[in-house]
């Protein structure tokens, strides 16, 4: 079961996942970042992911990519455990813009 939902705290756009985040919702993850294009400030929770295979963390890359090619501001809070571990196999945690709390990323996005 997953969840994909866009939320708002104050200037910052959030695309929060929970769940298990698969090959059955990657086309709602890349949904969720087609409808945030032209915010200025993009958060991706990731907190509440239980799982996550190869193609959910593709969509994650590419829609963090196409924002920040677009000039928005993104930040990505990274699930904890074991549906941590793909971003630490791809070393997609040191090449994407990540925080370890949700507070941190928007933190950092206001700053």
């Amino acid at each position: 079961m997953h969840a994909v939902v866009i939320e708002q705290s104050g200037n910052t756009t959030i695309v929060r996942g929970a769940g298990e985040l698969d090959a059955f919702a990657a086309p709602d993850l890349a949904s969720a970042f087609h409808d945030v294009r032209g915010a200025a400030s993009v958060l991706a929770d990731l907190s509440r992911v239980s799982f996550m295979d190869s193609t959910a963390l593709g969509a994650i890359v590419r829609g963090v990519r196409a924002l920040g090619e677009e000039g928005a501001r993104v930040q990505v809070v990274l699930p904890h455990g074991t549906a941590r571990r793909i971003f630490e196999i791809t070393t997609l945690d040191r090449a994407l813009p990540v925080a370890a709390t949700r507070q941190a990323a928007l933190e950092a996005l206001e700053a």
